[in-house]
C-alpha cells in the first residue's frame, strides 16, 4: 500500500496541526493569565487559596460570620487593643440580621468577605444559583457599608469547579484557610493553639468563627501567641497576590 501526499493534502494538514496548536495555546493564556490560576491535576479540577508562597513573615487571621452577633464587640475590642485587622467572612443573612455589627466591624477597618447569602450546601447548586449566592450576599453588605466584598468563602469548606469559576463570575477570588482552630466544636483556648503551634509559617490563612463557647476569650490569647513567634497578622487582600499568580495542587497562591 502506498500513500500519496499531495500539495494539497500536506497544506490541509499543517492546518490542521496549526489550528490545534493555537488553540491549545489559548487556552493555556487564558488559564495562566485571565483567569490567574491554573487547573492542577489530572481531571482539571480548580482550587480556591489555601495559603500563600511568601518570604514575608505574615498570616492572614479570619472569621466567619454566620451564628449570633453577642461576641461582636468583645471581638472587636480584642482585635482594637492588639492593633490587628483581620477578615470576617459574613453571610448575607447574618448581615440582614445583625446590620450594626457589620457596620461596626466595617468601622473598625476590618476586610469583609463573602461567605454566601443563606449558607446553603454550594457543592448541590448550579452554577446560576452559586452566582445568585455570592451577589445576594454581596448586595447586602454594600447596603450596610457601601463597599462591596470581592472575597468569597463557601460554606462548609466545600467547593468544585462549577462554585469556583462561580465566583470568578461575579468577580470574586475564592478563599479557604491551611489551619483550623477547629473553634465550632467547643474547644478551649488552650486547645485551639495546640492546633496551631509549630504549625504556623509565611502564608498560612487561618479559621476562627463567632458565636462560639470560647473564641471570644481566647482571641487575645491567640494572637500573642502568633506575634510572639515573630508573625504580623494581617486581612486576606494584604496576603494574597492579586495579579500574575498560579495556585498549585496544594492549593497554595505562587507568584508566576
Amino acid at each position: 500500500m502506498f500513500i500519496v501526499f499531495n500539495k494539497q493534502k500536506i497544506y490541509s494538514y499543517l492546518i490542521a496541526f496549526g489550528t490545534v496548536f493555537s488553540l491549545f495555546v489559548i487556552a493555556f493564556v487564558m488559564t495562566t493569565n485571565g483567569q490567574n490560576t491554573i487547573l492542577t491535576s489530572s481531571n482539571g479540577k480548580e482550587l480556591p487559596i489555601y495559603s500563600v508562597d511568601t518570604k514575608e513573615k505574615k498570616i492572614a487571621l479570619t472569621m466567619n460570620c454566620a451564628w449570633s452577633a453577642e461576641d461582636v464587640d468583645k471581638i472587636l475590642e480584642t482585635l482594637k487593643q492588639n492593633n490587628v485587622k483581620i477578615t470576617f467572612f459574613v453571610v448575607g443573612d447574618w448581615a440582614t440580621k445583625y446590620p450594626e455589627a457589620v457596620q461596626k466591624i466595617a468601622k473598625e477597618g476590618h476586610e469583609i468577605g463573602n461567605h454566601s447569602n443563606t449558607h446553603p450546601h454550594v457543592n448541590n447548586l448550579s452554577s446560576s444559583e452559586n452566582i445568585k449566592q455570592i451577589q445576594d450576599c454581596s448586595d447586602k453588605i454594600k447596603q450596610i457599608t457601601n463597599s462591596q466584598t470581592i472575597l468569597y468563602r463557601a460554606p462548609y469548606g466545600e467547593y468544585n469547579n462549577t462554585v469556583i469559576r462561580a465566583a470568578k463570575s461575579a468577580s470574586h477570588v475564592s478563599i479557604q484557610w491551611n489551619l483550623d482552630t477547629l473553634d465550632y466544636t467547643g474547644l478551649t483556648g488552650n486547645e485551639m493553639w495546640e492546633r496551631l503551634d509549630g504549625k504556623l509559617k509565611e502564608g498560612s490563612i487561618i479559621l476562627t468563627h463567632n458565636g462560639t463557647k470560647h473564641t471570644a476569650d481566647s482571641l487575645d490569647m491567640l494572637i500573642k501567641n502568633i506575634t510572639k513567634q515573630g508573625y504580623k497578622i494581617v486581612t486576606v487582600s494584604e496576603l494574597i497576590y492579586k495579579e500574575g499568580y498560579i495556585i498549585d495542587s496544594n492549593g497554595t497562591q505562587k507568584l508566576q
